[in-house]
C-alpha cells in the first residue's frame, strides 16, 4: 500500500512512531481470511478495504486537538474522509490488528482480537502526549472470524457520541475524533427478529494512549477446563514478559523507574491497575452508566472505558438495570458492575501467572471492594454537596436516597441535579413548606403508578413463581433455601412491590411518595449544617456546595432514546441532530444553553436550543424500556 501524495499538510505532518509494532511481536503472514495467530501481539493488514463515497457525519474538535489537528485542518482536505476511515493510507501509518483473548460472560473464549478494528499507528503530540489511532469498522482482519469487519451507522453514532460524552463527564475513556458514513451497505438484524435489512457502513476514528486490555494477556493461557479452548500463544511466557515490560515501561514509567526488582515492580503495577479499575467503576455508578458487556476483552489495562456496545445510562434508578438484551441473567447489571470488575481483575492475575506473587495478588484483589467503596462514597458525597466533612452516617443517607429513588421510580440524572435546589437549613423555617417546592420538582421526575407496575413485574415465568409460592405452604424449609438464592429473592421482592402497587391508586401513591421525599430531604437538610464547623464563612460554604454539586451532577447524559432520535435522522441523511447532540454532551454540567443569544443567527440558535434543553427532561414512558443489543 502506497500513501497518497495528495494529502493536506496537517494530516501529512502527523508524527507517527508506531512503537507497539517495534517492541512487540508482529504477525507478517499474508494468508487471507480469519486464522489462529500464534506468537504475535499484532497482525499486519496488507490490503485496505475502502468505503464507497465516505462522508463525514461529525468531528470532535476536542479529540482532534489531541493530535494537534483542528476541524479546519480536516475539512479543508477533500480526501480526509478516506484517510480517517482507513480507506486511504495516511503517510507514516502502519495498519495492523491486535490479537487478544477473553472471558465472555464468564467463559474463556480463546482467540478473539480486533475483528473490525484497524490500528493505524501511534502519534506523539508535543502538547498532548502519545495517542494510538484506530479505525473501527474498516473491514476484515485475521480476527474477524465469521464477521465482515464492518460497523453500521447506528452503532457507530452510539460509540462516537458516548466516547465524547464520557470524556466530557470527566470519566476516563477512549476518544472518538471522527465519524464517517458511506454508500457501502451490509445487512444486519437490528431487532433480532430474523429480518435482515441493509444498513450504511460507517467508521469511527478512535484514540487512546493504548487499546491494550486484560484480554491481551490471556492469549498466553493454556487449555481451559470448561470451554476446552486455549490462547493462540499458550505457554509463550517469553512474549507475555515482553508485553508486560512494554506496558509498564510505556504507560507506567514511574513504576518502572522506582522498582528494580521485577516481581515487586509487577505487584505495584497490578495494584495500580486495580486502583484505576475501582475508581473507573465508581465513576460509572455515580452517573448511572451501565457498560453492558464487561468481558475481560473489554477491560482497559489503563483504566479507560473501552468498547461502547450495548451501553446505557439509566433513566429510572434501578439497581438491577440491564442494558444488554443478550444478558438474560443480569450478569452485567448496574449493581453487578463492581463485582464483575473484581472478577475480571482476578482473571488478569491468572493470565499474568508467575509474573505476580499469587498470595500478594490475592491480597490486592481483596482490597478492590473497599477501594471502590472509598471512591464511590467520595463522589456521592460531592453529588450531595457534602465536601466539608465526612460523617459516618453519610453512607446511610446515600443508601436511603437510592432506596427511595428506586421505590418511587425517580429519574437518576435529574433527581441528583435537582438536589442542589434543596434550601440550606437557615433558608426558611424548616417545615414542609420550605422543602415542598423542590420535592414537587423531584416528584415530576418520578414514575407513575402504571410505570411502576411495569417496572416491578416479575420476569420469572408464572409457572415457576407458582411452584415457589406453593412450596412456601407445603415445604417451608425447602422454600427458605430456594428463597435465599439471589435470583429468586429478587423475584419475590418484585412480587411484594407489585402487590403493594395493585392495592393502591395514583392519588394514594403520590401522597406516600411526597411524604417519603419530604422525610428524606429533611434528613438531608439536618446533615448540611455540619459542613460548617463554626469558623468558616457560611456564604462561601453554601457557594461551594452548589458549585461542587453542579459540577458533579450532569444536567444531561446520552439517554438511549435521545441517541435513537439522532440515529434515525442520520439514517435519513440528516446529520445535524448528531452534531447538535454532540454540542450538548460536550458541556454536560452547563446551563449555558439556556442563556439569551444575540447576533444574526440568534433565532435559528434559539430554536435549536429548545431541542437541546429538552434533553434533560424526564424521558417518555416508552423510552424507559429501550434495551440495546
Amino acid at each position: 500500500m502506497e500513501p497518497s501524495r495528495c494529502v493536506s499538510t496537517a494530516l501529512k505532518r502527523l508524527p507517527f512512531n508506531n512503537t507497539a509494532l517495534k517492541k512487540l511481536p508482529v504477525d507478517d503472514s499474508e494468508e487471507p481470511g480469519s486464522r489462529t495467530v500464534p506468537a504475535a501481539c499484532f497482525s499486519r493488514i496488507r490490503t485496505l478495504q475502502p468505503l464507497i463515497r465516505p462522508t463525514f457525519v461529525a468531528l470532535s474538535r476536542s479529540a482532534l486537538a489531541l493530535l494537534d489537528l483542528s476541524e479546519r485542518d480536516v475539512l479543508s482536505n477533500p480526501q480526509a474522509p478516506e484517510y480517517l476511515s482507513g480507506s486511504r493510507l495516511l503517510p507514516g501509518s502502519d495498519p495492523a490488528a491486535h490479537c487478544y483473548s477473553g472471558h465472555q460472560f464468564g467463559l474463556f473464549a480463546g482467540q478473539l482480537g480486533d475483528g473490525a478494528v484497524m490500528y493505524l499507528g501511534e502519534v506523539e503530540s508535543g502538547t498532548h502526549g502519545r495517542w494510538e489511532i484506530q479505525v473501527k469498522g474498516a473491514g476484515v482482519t485475521p480476527y474477524s472470524r465469521d464477521g465482515d469487519g464492518r460497523k453500521v451507522l447506528r452503532s457507530s453514532i452510539r460509540e462516537f457520541l458516548c466516547s465524547e460524552a464520557m470524556a466530557a463527564l470527566g470519566i476516563p475513556s477512549t476518544r472518538a475524533a471522527s465519524l464517517v458514513t458511506s454508500d457501502l451497505y451490509v445487512t444486519r438484524d437490528p431487532l433480532n427478529s430474523g429480518r435482515r435489512i441493509p444498513e450504511h457502513c460507517a467508521v469511527v476514528l478512535r484514540l487512546a494512549p493504548s487499546f491494550i486490555r486484560f484480554g491481551s494477556f490471556e492469549i498466553f493461557l493454556g487449555r481451559d477446563e470448561f470451554s476446552g479452548l486455549q490462547g493462540p500463544s499458550a505457554g509463550r511466557h517469553d512474549i507475555r514478559a515482553q508485553l508486560l515490560d512494554y506496558v509498564i515501561e510505556t504507560f507506567y514509567p514511574y513504576i518502572q523507574q522506582t522498582h528494580s526488582n521485577r516481581k515487586d515492580r509487577n505487584m505495584v503495577f497490578f495494584r495500580e491497575v486495580m486502583m484505576r479499575t475501582a475508581k473507573l467503576v465508581a465513576q460509572w455508578q455515580c452517573v448511572g452508566f451501565c457498560h453492558g458487556v464487561l468481558n475481560t476483552d473489554n477491560m482497559s489495562i489503563l483504566g479507560l472505558t473501552l468498547d461502547y456496545g450495548p451501553f446505557g445510562f439509566m433513566d429510572r434508578f434501578d439497581p438491577d438495570f440491564v442494558c444488554n438484551n443478550s444478558d438474560k441473567r443480569g450478569r452485567y447489571s448496574y449493581q453487578a458492575q463492581p463485582s464483575m470488575c473484581r472478577w475480571n481483575l482476578a482473571r488478569l492475575a491468572e493470565a499474568l501467572g508467575s509474573e505476580l506473587d499469587a498470595a500478594e495478588a490475592g491480597a490486592i484483589l481483596d482490597q478492590f471492594m473497599p477501594t471502590y467503596e472509598v471512591f464511590y462514597l467520595c463522589i456521592m458525597r460531592k453529588k450531595l454537596g457534602l465536601v466539608g466533612k465526612e460523617e459516618p452516617e453519610d453512607s446511610e443517607l446515600i443508601s436511603d436516597l437510592l432506596h427511595l429513588m428506586h421505590n418511587t421510580g425517580a429519574d437518576f440524572t435529574n433527581t441528583f441535579r435537582l438536589l442542589s435546589r434543596v434550601p440550606w437549613p437557615d433558608e426558611g423555617h424548616g417545615g414542609r413548606a420550605t422543602v415542598e417546592p423542590v420535592v414537587d420538582l423531584i416528584l415530576e421526575q418520578c414514575a407513575s403508578i402504571e410505570e411502576l407496575k411495569v417496572a416491578n413485574k416479575p420476569t420469572m415465568e408464572n409457572r415457576e413463581l407458582a411452584m415457589i409460592l406453593s412450596m412456601a405452604q407445603t415445604n417451608p424449609v425447602m422454600f427458605g433455601m430456594v428463597a435465599d438464592r439471589p435470583a429468586v429473592s429478587q423475584q419475590l421482592e418484585l412480587m411484594g412491590r407489585l402487590k403493594e402497587l395493585l392495592e393502591t391508586d395514583q392519588v394514594e401513591l403520590k401522597k406516600k411518595q411526597r411524604d417519603d421525599w419530604i422525610r428524606w430531604v429533611s434528613q438531608y437538610r439536618r446533615r448540611l449544617p455540619r459542613e460548617c464547623d463554626g469558623t468558616g464563612d457560611l456564604s462561601l460554604i453554601k457557594k461551594e456546595r452548589l458549585s461542587v454539586m453542579n459540577s458533579t451532577n450532569p444536567s444531561v447524559v446520552l439517554r438511549n432514546y435521545i441517541a435513537q432520535n439522532a440515529i434515525q435522522a442520520a439514517e435519513n441523511g440528516d446529520f445535524s441532530e448528531v452534531n447538535t447532540l454532540l454540542k450538548v454532551l460536550e458541556n454536560p454540567y452547563s446551563d449555558a444553553f439556556a442563556e439569551p443569544l444575540d447576533g444574526p443567527n440568534a433565532c435559528a440558535e434559539k430554536e435549536q436550543n429548545k431541542r437541546i434543553l429538552a434533553y434533560d427532561r424526564k424521558p417518555p414512558a416508552w423510552a424507559q424500556t429501550i434495551c440495546i443489543t
